[in-house]
């Protein structure tokens, strides 16, 4: 060989140290669709009109619940149960209901209104413009 073309033992750890390094950078940068990080701000949910007055509508890739407890009047909690980390499965009379051990928390400030659970779910920021509803 004459040296010229080919990497010295040195230069080949550097870079391959400099490759790892950048790609656990953008691994930490990166999620796994918005579940364990609640979703990325500034992305569209969805319209007013999808969430119904007394219910709610959950976004599961983004990991957030929204609830119109009343007309006009629109909430956003995660949709995480505070139990186990059960993903919340659905919206009904005026509850936001874990599957897993029976958990629901109200629409209204996402307080448990049936445990297990021992804690409500956290609130989400969100911004409604016009009719469309956006995570802050």
């Amino acid at each position: 060989m004459d040296g010229e073309n080919t990497l010295g033992r040195r230069q080949m750890l550097a870079v391959s140290a400099v490759v790892v390094a950048g790609g656990a950078a953008l691994t930490a940068c990166g999620s796994d669709d918005g579940k364990k990080s609640g979703g990325a701000s500034g992305q569209a949910l969805g319209k007013t009109t999808d969430i119904p007055v007394g219910g709610g509508k959950i976004f599961e890739s983004q990991g957030v619940v929204v609830t119109q407890p009343t007309a006009g009047t629109f909430k956003a909690f995660s949709s995480t149960c505070t139990h186990q980390g059960c993903t919340v499965s659905q919206v009904v009379d005026g509850l936001i209901e874990c599957p897993c051990h029976g958990s629901a928390f109200s629409i209204t400030d996402a307080a448990v209104k049936a445990g297990p659970a021992p804690s409500p779910l956290p609130a989400k920021q969100i911004t409604v413009t016009g009719d469309q509803i956006t995570l802050a």
